[in-house]
């Protein structure tokens, strides 16, 4: 099955000059969505975490489900003032805007690691501070996985660079 063939592309939205990679289309086909899962479940063996965190809002979509399947703690990487307990914050850039996240303080601990799913990369901007909390937490991230790579907006070669494992399911071009 080619995931890609599930995406809709959605031109000048949020702004002008964006082209929007829409993953609605994938998680309301059930088989498309099963496969999404299964692949990555599947490229997460070779990683060894103890915990799923996922970046708000459609990364839960992702990271939910392959949390419930592998048994793993889920931990939820939140806009600002989301969380009710004590948080780390970290402010970042996006392609369009700038933007806070948070975890609850008591979320990870130093002997967690930590794989981060999101559905998409860009710029790189929100999968770094999403890195920078685990951190601050004193975890450590095991890797990355989106189901998309924007490629030729750079964010996955940013976190190569600053030594992150990254997979992605599907890649297109930003613009």
């Amino acid at each position: 099955m080619n995931l890609k063939d599930f995406i809709r592309s959605i031109p000048d939205y949020p702004k002008k000059g964006i082209l929007f990679r829409d993953i609605t289309t994938l998680i309301k086909n059930e088989n498309a969505f099963a496969e999404t899962i299964n692949q990555i479940i599947e490229r997460s063996k070779k990683y060894n975490f103890t915990k799923i965190a996922a970046i708000e809002s459609r990364g839960f979509v992702f990271a939910s489900a392959v949390s419930f399947l592998l048994k793993k703690p889920f931990i939820m990487l939140r806009k600002k003032n989301k969380l009710p307990a004590d948080v780390h914050s970290v402010d970042f850039e996006l392609e369009y805007g700038t933007a806070t996240i948070e975890v609850h303080k008591d979320s990870i601990n130093k002997s967690d690691k930590v794989l981060i799913i999101d559905d998409l990369i860009a710029t790189g901007g929100t999968a770094k501070a999403a890195a920078k909390l685990v951190e601050m937490s004193e975890g450590k991230v095991e890797a990355f996985i989106f189901v998309i790579n924007l490629f030729d907006l750079n964010g996955s070669n940013q976190l190569k660079e600053n030594g992150y494992k990254i997979e992605n399911l599907i890649e297109f071009p930003g613009h």
